[in-house]
């Protein structure tokens, strides 16, 4: 599916995450990047309603539709199989409750990996789960009928077959090509009834769930009430969840101290501009507060497609301008989290092969960023007065060519008090190199829709979920745009519609190497390549900071990995 761009809220990772029963941060490797307030199950007694406060309702409860979200995903993972779950190192982790096993068992002449399910699946109207549901699936997902709404095919266009196997319980899928990332796929796993037929995938999910395969089962869905309330799953072969009801509540930012303080909320992340306060009421033990590096991060993205950022002269001088570590101290260091700049667009600092690659860019200095302007016949300008919005503290610009003087569009999200900092703090520091700014904040459903996407912006900050598959998630993000028949861009998520065929290519052969080592290798090389187009420029690992009400038990700031919802629960009445 669609890697979902972030603002505010908690990621939407590509694969669904669970975080190791009982761990805490630091408590084991598995628990790397995750704090949650663990209690063994004999602790978390059984029943209770909990209210987990969410951005929004989702307009679509189909994780592969274009307008699924991070509730989507919450939704997605309590009900439904994900067959390979992250933890907290974002590493897949097969999930016995589902599978057995699952290996490749050839890759010669092709690639074909065994699926050995649980003969305890069941869907909960009774019906095993079976090699109808990964078909069906696959054939919704693989790009080849229009009438299927899908937001993205990756993987899933890489089969040639899916059928039982020796037995009921075996399901043999077959590539056409090779695919290292297979443990992405059938995850989360929807009935055929789902994805069976067209008319099913698009609109059979979008506000309801009847079929369920996890520990909850999806009951009322209420756009009105802001709510998408969870009911346990009396059909549920695993472990037996702890609460009779989870509801997600759609509670704006704001509202959500008061919400907890008066018992309307148990769980809430929140804005780590809202860490002073917050601290004042864990003190007075009205809440417990929860931090980590949460598996998002925030970049400066630099729209190469017009104006003076089609330079890559003019896109490394803003680079160099811009003091990583600086903007890193003044997020993190507040919290108490590590304060070191994210040194690449693929991976995150708790995975297996993150290696920082910004030399590419070159160190940060104003001279040079002065001189590579300079070379691009950016000239010293007599100081004019600033328009509105403008940040104009430092010797203006000018193109020896035209005139004009170097202003530059600047768009923020207007809910993130966080980005709203860090966009003035970059103002400030483009200002010294005289480039000058017009900071535009606007609301989080036009961001992406009405200016983003159709490249409305020169500079603009967002964030990017990670992953454990960023040879495929990756691809759409940095992808190198290519013209349409009517002459516009195709750009899938490369807003910064910038990219080279050699990024594409080293991705391509990531996603087809089935040795781990040498897929990391080539990633390693594609992220240089990125890092020397300076379109986007990675700022941090975005923190992580959630409240709870003291007697929730195994919820918290998961980083990487999702809840093991059938643990949450409360530790007393």
């Amino acid at each position: 599916m669609a890697r979902s761009v972030t603002l505010t809220g908690t990621a939407l990772t590509a694969a669904l995450a669970l975080a190791v029963a009982g761990c805490s941060s630091g408590s084991d490797d598995s628990a790397a990047g995750t704090d949650i307030a663990a209690a063994p199950r004999d602790a978390v007694r059984d029943g209770g309603t909990l209210r987990w406060a969410v951005d929004s309702v989702p307009a679509t409860l189909n994780a592969f539709q274009a307008a699924a979200d991070d509730t989507t995903a919450l939704v997605t993972g309590a009900v439904l199989p994900v067959l390979f779950r992250l933890d907290g190192r974002g590493r897949p982790q097969r999930d016995a409750d589902y599978l057995e096993s699952a290996q490749v068992v050839d890759t010669t002449p092709k690639q074909v990996v065994a699926y050995r399910l649980n003969p305890k699946a069941r869907w909960s109207d009774g019906r095993a789960v079976t090699a109808a549901d990964f078909t069906a699936q696959w054939k919704a997902l693989r790009g080849k009928d229009d009438a299927y709404w899908t937001a993205r095919n990756a993987g899933y266009d890489r089969i040639a077959s899916v059928r039982p196997g020796k037995d009921a319980r075996e399901v043999r899928v077959t590539f056409a090509r090779p695919y290292a990332d297979w443990q992405s796929l059938f995850s989360p796993l929807y009935p055929a009834s789902v994805t069976g037929t067209a008319t099913a995938f698009n609109e059979g999910a979008r506000h309801g769930l009847p079929v369920s395969a996890g520990p909850f089962s999806v009951g009322v869905v209420s756009a009105k009430a802001g709510t998408v309330t969870l009911m346990r799953n009396r059909a549920w072969w695993g472990d037996r969840a702890k609460l009779d009801s989870l509801v997600l509540a759609a509670v704006p930012r704001a509202k959500r101290p008061a919400a907890l303080a008066a018992g309307t909320l148990d769980v809430a992340a929140f804005e780590p501009t809202s860490y002073a306060a917050l601290r004042k009421q864990e003190k007075a033990k009205k809440l417990v507060l929860r931090k980590t590096a949460e598996a998002a991060w925030s970049q400066l993205a630099l729209n190469g497609s017009s104006g003076a950022l089609a330079d890559e002269r003019v896109r490394h001088a803003v680079a160099r301008a811009i003091d990583r570590q600086a903007i890193a101290d003044a997020v993190l260091k507040p919290l108490g989290l590590p304060a070191k700049p994210l040194g690449n667009h693929l991976l995150l600092a708790s995975q297996e092969g993150y290696a920082d690659h910004s030399s590419a860019l070159g160190s940060v200095s104003a001279s040079s960023a002065q001189a590579l302007l300079a070379d691009a016949g950016w000239k010293p300008a007599k100081m004019q007065p600033a328009g509105e919005g403008a940040n104009a503290a430092g010797p203006a610009l000018h193109s020896v060519r035209t005139g004009k003087v170097l202003t530059l569009r600047f768009l923020l999200p207007e809910s993130s008090a966080t980005l709203d900092r860090v966009g003035a703090r970059i103002a400030r520091m483009l200002a010294r190199i005289g480039v000058r700014t017009e900071i535009t904040r606007v609301a989080d459903d036009s961001f992406f829709r009405d200016h983003v996407a159709s490249g409305d912006f020169d500079l603009a900050l967002y964030s990017w979920p990670g992953t454990a598959y960023p040879a495929t998630d990756a691809r759409p993000i940095f992808a190198k745009p290519e013209p349409a028949a009517d002459g516009t861009l195709t750009v899938e998520q490369n807003y910064t519609r910038v990219g080279t065929d050699r990024i594409d290519q080293l991705l391509d052969q990531a996603a087809a190497e089935l040795d781990p080592s040498a897929a990391r290798d080539l990633t390693a090389r594609a992220d240089a390549r990125i890092w020397a187009a300076a379109a986007s420029i990675p700022l941090y690992q975005r923190p992580q900071l959630v409240a709870l009400r003291p007697s929730v038990a195994n919820a918290g700031a998961f980083g990487f990995a999702t809840p093991r919802f059938q643990d949450i629960g409360f530790t007393e009445k």
